[in-house]
């Protein structure tokens, strides 16, 4: 881990020139305006209060959507020791049909439990009320989630030779399932990030040490024969073409490859191992991957992961946001990033990051005004006081005001929830954008 103290401040220096925000300047548009926090949470839980575990900016609220109270799957750990925790996970809305973000759905990364299994849980956002989507005794570490286009949820394990499923809801309730699908041809692989593309491919990555161990840790694209169809197509792999270990560089997709074994056909075909790729994220033409860990070089890690931006047009590979190049790294308790881990896009399309981390924090980065493959701004959001849990799932559903954020290992029993994080009221700066979004004729623009 770096901890040189002149390496720290050469950092400071470069950040200070032109990159990071942690505070003081105002994310001054959209709705989801903010002023930066000042700093993460204590971490060792001295800050940590149980109805309000989130440091966040001034003018939001935080107020928990379903907790164990409402939706207790899981009563005992395995072995009979008391309460376990739900382990919430990700999460998604009915984002389009009858009702859209109504409905918010989400995964419980349970592992080994041979009585219940994994599950996948829904809460109705107009009436609170929640329940059991789906579980099965043999889901295991159930983790990525995602609405589609064609009205059906895509959800995955994070184990080796995972599999990714597909949910057909009800039509007339969206509350039940009426049938879960193994959908193979995409992959047996560690899933956690699931993103649909705009012509209908499917985004995966697996979540493996690549570059550390030799193999394995590729990000994946499905292209199936017939759009809104996962039962046939073919499994790609991106390659970059790159003398160094970062995977920057020029991009190309390989294969098709074998997706029954996946991590290995899509090293044999040349496929670039990172690692721990876990989060998926496309906005616009750009696919956001969040590597959890940083690269290796004689068994030391060189900083504590970073996010790379692959675009969809032209298959260059960039190292998005990443320590020392436009945010701080975390040193010695100091604020900084660490570890992340999941994705999402705020209303206006800007990348939002959540890590995998005590203290966990929420970052917001400014879109690319450079369009140089790396991000203007990244601004520190909110922090995770709670001293054994991380902050996952963040997601915005059809309330361009609200974040859902899942926390995770909660240091008390029967902790895990689903919170909303919620810009309230409406300032002068609401009324310039509303104002904006009226063309000549007083017609309102639809974003």
């Amino acid at each position: 881990m770096l901890n040189n103290r002149v390496l720290a401040c050469a950092v400071a220096a470069a950040l200070t020139a032109g990159g990071s925000a942690v505070a003081g300047d105002d994310h001054s548009e959209g709705p989801f305006r903010f002023k930066p926090i000042a700093g993460s949470a204590a971490g060792d839980g001295s800050d940590y209060v149980a109805s309000a575990p989130w440091i966040i900016p001034e003018g939001f609220s935080q107020s928990i959507v379903a907790d164990e109270s409402s939706l207790n799957i899981y009563l005992e750990d395995t072995i009979g020791n008391g309460n376990s925790n739900d382990w919430h996970d990700m999460n998604t809305v009915n984002e389009t049909g009858r009702h859209a973000g109504r409905y918010l759905y989400r995964t419980h990364e349970v592992r080994g439990n041979t009585e219940r299994g994994g599950a996948v849980s829904v809460v109705d956002l107009k009436t609170g009320f929640a329940n059991v989507l789906t579980e099965d005794t043999t889901y295991d570490a159930l983790d990525g989630i995602e609405w589609t286009p064609w009205g059906t949820i895509l959800f995955a394990e994070e184990v080796t030779d995972g599999r990714l499923l597909e949910i057909v809801l009800d039509k007339q309730n969206l509350m039940l399932a009426q049938d879960v699908i193994d959908r193979p041809q995409v992959g047996r692989l560690a899933h956690e990030g699931v993103q649909v593309g705009p012509d209908g491919e499917i985004y995966v990555v697996d979540e493996f040490r690549g570059q550390r161990e030799g193999f394995g840790g590729g990000i994946y694209k499905f292209v199936p024969d017939n759009k809104g169809d996962l039962s046939s197509g073919n499994l790609y792999v991106l390659s970059v073409d790159t003398a160094d270990i970062e995977g920057t560089g020029q991009g190309s997709w390989v294969g098709p490859i074998d997706p029954l074994t996946a991590r290995t056909s899509g090293t044999a075909a040349g496929g670039t191992g990172y690692n721990r790729p876990e989060d998926l994220e496309v906005i616009g033409h750009t696919l956001y991957a969040a590597i959890t860990e940083g690269t290796y070089v004689n068994g030391a890690e060189q900083y504590d992961g970073r996010v790379i931006a692959i675009d969809l047009k032209t298959l260059r590979v960039t190292d998005y946001v990443k320590p020392g190049l436009n945010v701080p790294w975390e040193i010695s308790g100091q604020t900084g990033f660490d570890n992340p881990d999941n994705l999402a896009q705020t209303p206006d399309g800007k990348l939002i990051i959540v890590e995998d981390n005590v203290p966990s924090d929420i970052w917001i980065v400014e879109r690319d005004s450079k369009k140089d493959g790396v991000a203007t701004k990244v601004s520190l959001f909110a922090s995770l006081t709670d001293p054994s849990a991380e902050g996952t799932g963040i997601y915005f559903g059809k309330d361009p005001r609200t974040l859902f954020v899942n926390v995770q290992h909660s240091v008390d029993d029967d902790g895990d929830a689903t919170w909303a994080i919620t810009k309230r009221g409406r300032d002068e700066g609401d009324k310039r954008e509303r104002d904006d979004d009226h063309d000549d004729h007083g017609r309102r623009d639809r974003h």
